[in-house]
């Protein structure tokens, strides 16, 4: 690989209407907030990132100053590899989030900064994202629709069933009996063969958390994600595997060494990261790769933009494993104006793009309208 030589560094914040709020249990998104990030080298080409910004809404234009600002430091320095670059960066940085307490925005821009690196080495080589990190022959991953409101789910599930998929996660967390009512009757809409989990958002305590796994037994769902907070003892989260059939799955909200006893212990079944909160592809992954390594299912979270999902999607392919690629079904231009109709639902799953990178690229002329922040001339 040849050394990495940046240019510039790049950061688009952007801000898309919805046509209905989404809501889920720490708050309800009225907009689509986004970042892109844009990186040149010496040669003239570029790769695209995305730094995680979807809520609240007005931390997406925080990011992007970040990133810009972060972005400065590589200008003119010499990198080996993308991970070479993603270490020294992080390393570089410590001081400055111990300084301001800002690791998950700090750590989300040099996320989106790490994507875009490695889409432009992967255009640069000539080959998918997928391909420059695995020699795995893909051609499509299972994908589940997520971000499913709690107002008559089986309704908005029902129809995305009909559209292709056949998987699903409900977004829980608004109470016993509301819960449990939404989970039943997205049972009884999409039938005994349907793949369905739900996730909590970190909302219970042991004994609710107890109580309800208990009442979702029949259902047989694949996982229950995020059922507590995520710093909660380890003996309650020993204690609630304990007790539940259902698989418990989480990991959006780790960094770094925080992963190493969830992959290697016994609670958490599926282990879900976020390639735009934290590591992006170069701390991904690793991470992906001991997940499957250690017989659990790797299924990267996602709820962002176009750059965010395609990422996911080639680390997915790249790593294998039993996962599922989580895929919002929400109308989100963020999304529509970088991946277009490359990714058709088809019985589930969606193809691999097999162009160079990351295989699509914004738009950014329909995106124009929607821009809120731009850096200064």
């Amino acid at each position: 690989m040849n050394p990495i030589r940046l240019a510039s560094v790049e950061a688009f914040a952007y801000r898309v209407p919805v046509k209905s709020p989404i809501k889920v249990a720490f708050g309800t998104f009225r907009d689509r907030p986004f970042v892109l990030v844009r990186v040149r080298d010496v040669d003239g080409a570029e790769g695209w990132g995305e730094a995680w910004a979807n809520w609240p809404a007005v931390g997406a234009e925080h990011r992007a100053r970040l990133v810009v600002d972060i972005g400065e430091r590589l200008v003119g320095k010499s990198f080996d590899s993308p991970q070479h670059l993603f270490q020294q960066l992080s390393k570089s940085l410590e001081v400055l989030v111990i300084q301001t307490g800002e690791v998950g925005p700090i750590a989300q821009a040099v996320a989106g900064i790490d994507i875009a690196v490695w889409d432009l080495v992967a255009r640069k080589a000539g080959q998918p994202l997928h391909r420059l990190l695995s020699a795995r022959e893909v051609k499509s991953v299972p994908v589940y629709a997520t971000g499913i409101n709690p107002d008559e789910p089986e309704k908005f599930a029902a129809a995305r069933q009909a559209e292709g998929h056949r998987a699903f996660k409900l977004k829980t967390g608004f109470g016993h009996d509301v819960d449990v009512r939404n989970l039943r009757a997205m049972r009884a809409a999409l039938g005994p063969d349907a793949v369905i989990t739900c996730d909590s958002n970190q909302t219970h305590d042991l004994q609710d958390a107890i109580a309800f796994v208990r009442a979702i037994e029949p259902l047989r769902l694949d996982w229950f994600e995020e059922p507590m907070r995520v710093d909660a003892p380890a003996a309650n989260w020993e204690t609630l595997a304990r007790e539940s059939t259902t698989p418990l799955a989480g990991g959006e909200n780790l960094q770094g060494a925080q992963f190493d006893g969830p992959i290697a212990g016994k609670v958490l079944q599926v282990i879900q990261p976020d390639v735009t909160k934290w590591g992006g592809v170069s701390g991904n992954l690793d991470i992906g790769r001991r997940t499957v390594a250690a017989g659990k299912r790797y299924c990267p979270h996602y709820f962002g933009g176009g750059i965010s999902v395609l990422t996911s999607l080639h680390l997915l392919a790249a790593v294998g494993g039993e996962g599922l690629l989580e895929f919002d079904c929400h109308p989100n231009l963020g999304r529509e104006a970088v991946v277009g109709t490359l990714l058709p639902v088809k019985d589930g799953r969606v193809p691999v793009p097999q162009a160079p990178g990351l295989g699509a690229e914004p738009d950014l002329e329909a995106l124009g309208p929607y821009r809120t922040w731009a850096p200064p001339a």
